[in-house]
């Protein structure tokens, strides 16, 4: 196993038995694990990722996919937009979820506010300035039928 799937590892290990929390660089932090298909592997990754939550609508959280500031979108960023939905954990809750990626003035409102409240983000954007625009995803709890 790489570092970085280690590192996942364990925080998605101390994510469980901590009913949604963790302690390091994600302490206090609002933490989601991802579970994606991969689009070409179809095998199934998890990715713990930090979110925001909507303002109103409890079913909404929004991520980002900075990979922190590296030039390149995350893979899980390709995986559920192209399958358009997937899962996540969020505390001790698990259910599915759809996917959206926001647009121009509506991403840019969203991150700008999870860079006010996480200076970190304000910094991943500025290192990939020029180079992309982090995606911003809105994940919707999927309506059971």
């Amino acid at each position: 196993m790489s570092d970085a799937q280690d590192w996942n590892a364990q925080i998605i290990a101390e994510f469980r038995a901590n009913q949604g929390r963790v302690g390091g660089v994600f302490q206090g932090a609002p933490l989601v694990l991802l579970h994606h298909l991969g689009r070409r592997s179809g095998q199934e990754y998890v990715a713990p990722v930090m979110y925001l939550p909507h303002e109103s609508d409890p079913d909404i959280v929004y991520v980002f996919a900075s990979k922190g500031g590296a030039p390149t979108n995350p893979d899980w960023y390709g995986n559920l937009t192209a399958a358009g939905d997937g899962s996540v954990e969020r505390g001790s809750d698990a259910y599915r979820v759809t996917v959206r990626e926001l647009p121009g003035a509506e991403r840019d409102r969203v991150y700008a506010e999870q860079a006010r409240r996480y200076p970190g983000f304000a910094e991943y954007a500025q290192k990939t300035a020029g180079i992309r625009t982090i995606p911003v995803l809105e994940l919707t709890r999927a309506r059971a039928h």
